[in-house]
Parts: C-alpha cells; sequence; structure tokens
C-alpha cells in the first residue's frame, strides 16, 4: 500500500440506504453501485442480509448482487448478522462478509438482538462456514468511541475484541463511530493501540458526522497511520437503532479534502460529484454533502459585468 494514499470504502448502498423511509428500486441500487464502480473505488459494500423485517430497505440483497455489473479490482462487500446472512452472501457471491458486533452491551442487543458473548460465538460459525470460500472476512467494532446508551467505553475493551477477531481468523477490523461521538484526540489515541495489534492495510475507521467532526476524525486516523476508511456518497446513512444518528462522513466531502492537501485516493472526484447530484431525486430528500452544492475550489464563478466594468 502507497504510505500516502488514503482508500476511500464506499458503503451509501447499504449503511447510506438501511435507513432511508423511500423505497429505492433494485434498479436504481445496481446502477448507484454500477456508477460507484466506475469512480475509482476498490471496495464497495453493496448490500447486506440481515432479516427483512428488521431492514426492509435492504431487502433486495441476492438480487442487487446478482446484478451488479463487477468491476475488476473492484470487492463488493456484503454486511452479515449470521450464518443465515453469511450463506447468502456467500451464494449471492459477495467478496467480502462484514460482521458486526458493538463494544456496547446494550447497542448490540438493541441492534442484533444479542449480548456481544452470544455474536462472538456465531463470528465463530461463520469463519468456519466462509472457509475454503473465496470470501474475505472483515469484523466490525460498533460504537467504539462511545455509545448514545451507555456513553463512554473502555478502550481496553475495545483492543480485546479486536483481539478475539484476530483469533478467530478474522483479517480485517473495522472501528465505527456508530453515532458520531468521538473526538480527534480520542481517535488518534486508540488508532495507534490498534496499529499496534492489526497493520494498517487492514485496519478501517468509519466515521459519523453527527456533531460535525467526521472530517477532523479522519484526519486524526490518517496521521496515527491509519489508511483505510469508510464514506457514503452525500453523507448518506445511519444506524436505524442508535437515538440520533445522523449520516456517515461524506465521500466526496473526504476525497475533496484529500485532493486539496494533496493526498491520493484513486478516486474520480468530478464523477463522484455528478453521482452525488442524483441523490436527491433518488431518496426523495436534500442530502449533507457540501461539495456538490458548492463545487471545488477550482470551480471558479464568472466576474460580474458591474465589477469589469470597474
Amino acid at each position: 500500500m502507497n504510505d500516502e494514499r488514503l482508500l476511500v470504502q464506499e458503503v451509501a448502498p447499504r449503511d447510506g440506504l438501511q435507513i432511508e423511509s423511500k423505497w429505492v428500486e433494485t434498479a436504481d441500487k445496481i446502477a448507484l453501485i454500477d456508477g460507484l464502480s466506475a469512480c475509482g473505488f476498490t471496495r464497495i459494500e453493496a448490500g447486506s442480509f440481515v432479516s427483512p423485517k428488521a431492514i426492509p430497505a435492504l431487502r433486495d440483497g441476492e438480487s442487487v448482487f446478482k446484478g451488479i455489473e463487477r468491476q475488476e479490482g473492484v470487492i463488493y462487500v456484503a454486511l452479515v448478522p449470521n450464518v443465515k446472512g453469511a450463506q447468502r452472501a456467500l451464494d449471492a457471491n459477495a467478496d467480502e462478509l462484514n460482521l458486526v458486533m458493538s463494544a456496547s452491551q446494550t447497542h448490540n442487543r438493541a441492534n442484533m438482538r444479542m449480548s456481544c458473548e452470544a455474536s462472538l460465538e456465531g463470528f465463530g460459525d461463520i469463519v468456519a462456514l466462509a472457509q475454503g470460500t473465496k470470501a474475505m472476512l472483515n469484523a466490525t467494532v460498533a460504537t467504539a468511541f462511545g455509545c448514545p446508551f451507555e456513553g463512554h467505553i473502555d478502550e481496553d475493551r475495545v483492543v480485546s475484541i479486536v483481539r478475539a477477531y484476530r483469533e478467530l481468523g478474522i483479517d480485517g477490523i473495522t472501528l465505527a463511530d456508530t453515532t458520531g461521538m468521538a473526538n480527534p484526540r480520542q481517535v488518534a489515541r486508540l488508532v495507534t493501540r490498534v496499529l499496534e495489534q492489526v497493520p494498517a492495510s487492514a485496519l478501517t475507521l468509519h466515521f459519523h458526522n453527527t456533531r460535525g467532526l467526521g472530517l477532523a476524525n479522519v484526519l486524526a486516523a490518517y496521521n496515527a497511520g491509519a489508511r483505510r476508511f469508510d464514506a457514503a456518497l452525500g453523507g448518506l446513512g445511519g444506524c436505524p437503532f442508535a437515538p440520533g444518528a445522523s449520516g456517515n462522513i461524506c465521500s466526496e466531502d473526504l476525497v475533496n479534502m484529500c485532493d486539496e492537501m494533496g493526498i491520493p485516493t484513486g478516486v474520480d472526484l468530478q464523477k463522484l460529484i455528478t453521482l452525488s447530484r442524483t441523490l436527491p431525486a433518488l431518496v426523495g430528500h436534500d442530502v449533507p454533502g457540501q461539495i456538490a452544492k458548492a463545487g471545488r475550489n477550482c470551480d471558479l464563478h464568472p466576474v460580474p459585468d458591474y465589477v469589469r466594468a470597474i
């Protein structure tokens, strides 16, 4: 991995759409993912295989995965809650399975309907199921930086969960700030500790911009050595089981920041902005992203006639 490159991993088709009240047609989901594939992403979370009753907005996971036009070099990720969901994802040819457990017992019960201990036991079954397949495994520590029910999360607990994931044979690790409770100093401290156990090439940071610190937290993690970050087109998203949750950090805003700072991402910003501008029609409301509204710094405006006349 390039020491300077920041990898943006797109999660709008899953984490972005899961909270939307308006049904997005399967064909439109497929078109969105195909559009993202053309922007230069190397990982796209294309859907989930959870109960349709729990997340009705993503009940068409199989059809989406079977309908997308897969691009060489792009990993298409599926979120799975249990062995049943993992089998469905494998049958749909997902390239990577993303497992999720909260550091908070309360949030895990709200989100997964089980204790953390039961989740970990289930992860072992998923690891066994995936052995011998081409699918890679990633496990997320949700509420790693704070829980909307319990508040502060002890960093030692997060580190111990990361260690448990690795001992199960799961290579990829994500630290998720599920409801945007992280601050940059906290992020730098925890990322530094986790990178003692996990190489930067296997660690992802998942931030939300709930309290306006999303991109500041990215920079703190990047400066601490992290190189992989989840983001959602337009800043869509939010956890439906966490009070007060709002959108993920915005993909095009993140790529724009990196472009302005000279940090390579490999993502075509103009294509991304163009795609983001289609979102309000797709989801039926305005979206939080800023750069699609304001334009890039290089998108200059014509000089007014009255100024020319002076």
